[in-house]
């Protein structure tokens, strides 16, 4: 009876085994029967790894398997968001220098003016400085190869001149009044990539610190920033995102903890393998109490958002501009074992309303997204505050209750549309076909003694503007094969003259003296300005009324900042290295 019993027990268990050993046999034997067919065992796991071997052993011609894998991963990322990629291990060190906040080199920026390589400036302190050399010098050989007169491109150069710290690099120079070539054996370095293009006193008591993107260095620049400018007086604060496409989150959310108390909301992050994660205040800022705008344009991205979102949503300044681009999406750099890197979208980042500012795309479709700020120009968002519509299902509210909306990008406070003055046909060919910067950087050589004696770049810029400067730029870009139009010269001739005596000031001045004279008549920045010396930075509840969509948006009917259309606006820059 007893035996009959445990028989009851124990033979359902080992029917149940014996059917598990059955089904992994027969598996094993499916696999093995594929395997002879193709000469490769079948793995679920990793049959990219054996498609791969089938090729690399069985296809009719040599194939270089790396070289494959290497054009396959990025069709891989294609087909996902628009902001995950693959960065081959040949491109990382460049993908990061400018967010990690230095390179090695030498630390100069140049210029391929007619085809030579000019040195624009010397890096105070850096390596190029320490060996002897100067701005406006010409560097001819490098390593005792030449490099003039032989269409080297500049990333060609950059990347000759760049390299390992402490290594060294030989440079024949060509200096004025010096009969022969001069040599510098250059030790390489650290040069540092700043993120805070400029801060200076734009009107008493009024600062302005213009950001071009969100780097390792980034908070401690901007604290620098905040520092010189309370020193002079400041107390009131213009910063400015126009143009910054982001970065690192972390310094965005360190800026944000300056200006606002303890307990305050930041931004917060969740993905489907990440639950949320939340940025709060600390309470040890230095500017809680000071009155602060924000400038954000169609350029304004991801980190830009973050600040931009935070200040709006907790009630703390005005935005004005225009629409952010919309990028709520957060990457995770992941290193590869053979150094390539791959930047996974892993979370979204909502502000503290809770709204995502991440535009809407489709999977594997990257030219409709990459279109959307074509659309939103064609479509006259950039003209009036009107185009924009607004969809009551992203709606949300800042903390004192506020209409804001998500779904695509932080849409501004104070809306200013973009400005035609003085834009013509010609005023376009100009600036896009490099003449009037190269113009600035000749007038500079050939009057570099005179120039370089002033000490102040107000002082050089009230210089400029007693010289025929307009008149000497049409005749230069004639000889260069622009054709003059003295009716779309008449027009745009201020708008010439203000970025040529810019960019002249900027080759003895750096942005120190560029910004305060090309943005002198910026609307924009202007209407910062007003709002701040009327006290009328912190945003406030109207009262509410029924609108439409297409009047939530306040806006002033005058030209504002951005001369290009739909195109980013061009600031010519020279190469670091």
């Amino acid at each position: 009876m007893e035996k009959n019993r445990r028989l009851a027990i124990w033979l359902p268990v080992i029917i149940a085994v014996c059917i598990g050993i059955g089904i992994l046999i027969g598996n094993h034997f499916v696999r093995v029967a594929e395997g002879r067919r193709t000469g490769f065992p079948v793995t679920h796991g990793n049959k990219i790894n054996t498609i791969l071997d089938i090729i690399d052993n069985q296809y009719v011609d040599t194939v270089n398997v790396n070289t494959l894998i290497e054009d396959v991963i990025p069709k891989v990322f294609s087909e996902l968001d628009p902001h995950s990629i693959y960065i081959p291990a040949k491109d990382v060190q460049k993908a990061n220098e400018d967010l990690e906040g230095s390179f090695s080199g030498i630390g100069v920026s140049f210029n391929m003016q007619t085809d030579t390589i000019l040195v624009i400036s010397v890096i105070p302190g850096g390596p190029a400085e320490k060996a002897g050399l100067q701005a406006f010098d010409r560097i001819i050989t490098i390593n005792d190869s030449t490099y003039a007169g032989n269409k080297s491109s500049q990333e060609l150069v950059m990347k000759t001149l760049r390299g390992e710290r402490n290594s060294t690099v030989r440079l024949g120079v060509e200096r004025k009044n010096e009969p022969e070539l001069l040599v510098f054996d250059v030790t390489r370095g650290d040069v540092p990539v700043s993120s805070v293009d400029v801060s200076y006193k734009i009107e008493d008591g009024i600062g302005y610190i213009k950001i071009s993107k969100f780097g390792r260095t980034t908070y401690n620049e901007f604290l620098t920033a905040l520092a010189k400018l309370k020193q002079e007086g400041c107390n009131s604060f213009v910063v400015d995102l126009r143009g910054n496409t982001g970065g690192y989150m972390d310094a965005a959310i360190n800026m944000v903890n300056e200006f606002m108390p303890a307990g305050n909301l930041v931004v917060y992050t969740e993905g489907k393998a990440f639950p949320r994660n939340e940025a709060f205040t600390n309470g040890t800022g230095n500017f809680q109490d000071a009155p602060i705008v924000v400038l954000t344009d169609e350029f304004s991205a991801s980190a830009s958002e973050i600040f931009a979102g935070a200040i709006q949503d907790n009630d703390r300044g005005l935005i004005i501009g225009r629409r952010t681009f919309g990028k709520g999406l957060v990457q995770s750099p992941i290193h590869l074992s053979d150094g390539s890197e791959i930047r996974l979208t892993i979370a979204r980042y909502y502000t503290p309303s809770g709204r995502s500012i991440q535009k809407k795309y489709e999977m594997g479709n990257d030219n409709d997204y990459e279109q959307d700020i074509y659309n939103r120009f064609m479509h006259g968002e950039f003209d009036t505050a009107d185009s924009i519509k607004l969809d009551d299902q992203d709606k949300f509210e800042t903390s004192i209750g506020r209409t804001v909306y998500g779904g695509g990008g932080i849409m501004p406070d104070l809306f200013i549309p973009r400005d035609t003055s003085g834009v013509t046909s010609y005023f376009t060919n100009v600036v896009n076909s490099g003449v009037l910067n190269l113009f600035a950087l000749d007038y500079s050589d050939k009057n570099f003694n005179k120039l370089a004696s002033f000490k102040t770049y107000q002082e050089l810029y009230n210089y400029l503007q007693q010289q025929p400067l307009l008149s000497d730029f049409v005749s230069f870009a004639e000889s260069k094969g622009i054709k003059r139009r003295e009716t779309l010269i008449r027009i745009s001739g201020p708008l010439i003259l203000k970025q040529i005596e810019a960019y002249i000031v900027r080759n003895f001045f750096d942005d120190d003296g560029f910004y305060p004279i090309f943005q002198n008549d910026d609307v924009t920045l202007q209407e910062a300005v007003k709002v701040l010396r009327e006290g009328k930075s912190v945003p406030v509840l109207e009262k509410k009324e029924e609108k439409s969509d297409n009047d939530r948006i306040s806006g002033i009917q005058t030209n504002g900042s951005g001369r290009y259309g739909f195109v980013k606006e061009i600031i010519s820059r020279e190469a670091i290295v």
